[in-house]
């Protein structure tokens, strides 16, 4: 597998796993009505940053398993702080594209000089997730109570979840 930064082609390849996972609104908050260019400027575009990336993970045979967009948190005085979101084809779960994405993600974030890595919203009941960015060195900060409505699960926390560099 490897990890690269994504190209504007990748898009093609992005969306219909993008797409499934935000219309099952199982574990990102995103309108599940985006559209195809929306959704496009929002995750190939993540921040205004000039150290705004996305990247994907690629099968040796070329295949696009998942991708990630990773930004300053927040910007100014909060800039110091990364962030970033991660989404894998249903199809090549469990295969370790979320992992290796959000390493490259963390490896990045050293380099560029951030001094940690907040996610701000993470679905408490994506527990495959929360386990994975814990394994990495993330720590669940805290909890905002039934922040989330999950189809399958009602209302339930997203997790603030912090790794320092």
């Amino acid at each position: 597998m490897e990890i690269r930064e994504a190209v504007a082609d990748d898009w093609a390849a992005i969306w219909p796993f993008f797409q499934e996972i935000i219309t099952a609104r199982e574990t990102y908050a995103y309108d599940p009505s985006l559209t195809f260019e929306q959704a496009e400027a929002m995750w190939m575009s993540p921040s205004s940053s000039p150290l705004a990336r996305t990247t994907v993970a690629i099968a040796a045979e070329g295949k696009v398993l998942g991708s990630a967009n990773m930004y300053p948190n927040r910007p100014g005085p909060g800039a110091h702080v990364a962030s970033a979101s991660f989404m894998v084809d249903a199809a090549a779960r469990g295969q370790g594209a979320g992992r290796a994405l959000c390493q490259d993600m963390i490896d990045w974030a050293a380099r560029t000089g951030f001094r940690s890595i907040q996610f701000n919203a993470v679905v408490e009941s994506n527990t495959t997730a929360v386990k994975l960015w814990q394994s990495l060195g993330f720590d669940i900060i805290g909890t905002v109570p039934e922040a989330f409505l999950s189809p399958s699960h009602g209302y339930v926390g997203l997790h603030v979840m912090h790794r320092p560099l």
